[in-house]
């Protein structure tokens, strides 16, 4: 019988949890570590039409990006977010776990998927971290910095992102002719790497979340800025998680069942 806490164990291999950041919350959410598990769901986030598709599905498992909740909350209503989610993970069974900053950080995890997704080549960690074992020389840490294949003026590198991860929109800082080499990403809100970014050698930065006196300062440097949004740098999250979890349910000859929640959308529209 495969408990949640076996699932828990996979998961540490592919991104350890070890590396999440300090102020994250990684792991299981909700739920209990032996309970058994025959079928997951992956989305990327935890919220109510998350967890009622997981349980019309007969789902045992929810196994997301973003976390459940960061700050502890101060109450639990079963009427909202995140007590609606708690509520249906006691009530029919279903353990919440995320793999958050750990799955970003960590080696062929999130950021070095939506590296190779971009056609970013090799690529280096932007902002050193942890090592990812003692048997491994390799480092973890948040952003990739990496190259394009050829110096591209930044307009054609705007289309060929919009083409790549199907975005109808991006938000773009820097002159449109600015030849591309060196590119600097980070999945999610990268507006913290900001400063990282402006003393690489890096011509653009590439991540979400970007606030308008970070794009400024980017301005003032002569670099350039494409802000795919949070959603746009992480909705592929899904495929990655779908991806490793299979291989490493595969490779423990576990018999297990996963569906994709590919009902999630951009919580911004443009009007």
């Amino acid at each position: 019988m495969v408990k949640t806490k076996d699932i828990l164990e996979l998961l540490n291999i592919i991104a350890p949890f070890d590396i999440a950041e300090d102020w994250d919350n990684s792991g299981l959410q909700a739920g209990n570590l032996n309970w058994e598990v025959k079928k997951i769901m992956i989305a990327l986030d935890v919220s109510r039409g998350v967890m009622t598709a997981a349980k019309n599905a007969n789902c045992d498992l929810v196994l997301t990006h973003h976390p459940l909740m960061i700050q502890p909350a101060k109450s639990i209503d079963f009427n909202q977010m995140p007590g609606s989610a708690i509520e249906i993970a006691a009530r029919y069974g279903i353990s919440i776990i995320s793999a958050h900053t750990n799955l970003d950080k960590a080696i062929d995890g999130l950021n070095d998927y939506f590296a190779t997704k971009i056609g970013i080549q090799k690529t280096e960690v932007f902002c050193m971290d942890y090592p990812l074992s003692m048997q491994s020389d390799k480092r973890t840490g948040m952003g990739r910095i990496g190259t394009l294949k050829s110096k591209t003026p930044l307009k054609q590198v705007i289309h060929q992102i919009k083409e790549r991860l199907d975005l109808s929109y991006l938000r773009v800082t820097g002159d449109m002719e600015l030849p591309v080499g060196c590119v600097a990403i980070c999945t999610g809100s990268g507006g913290s790497l900001i400063d990282e970014f402006l003393r690489s050698k890096a011509d653009v930065y590439i991540t979400g979340d970007i606030k308008y006196h970070e794009a400024r300062r980017v301005e003032e440097y002569s670099k350039a800025l494409i802000d795919v949004g949070h959603f746009g740098s992480e909705y592929m999250a899904i495929d990655l998680l779908f991806d490793k979890l299979s291989q490493a349910i595969s490779k423990a000859g576990l018999n297990i069942q996963i569906e994709k929640f590919k009902k999630e959308k951009d919580p911004f529209i443009i009007v």
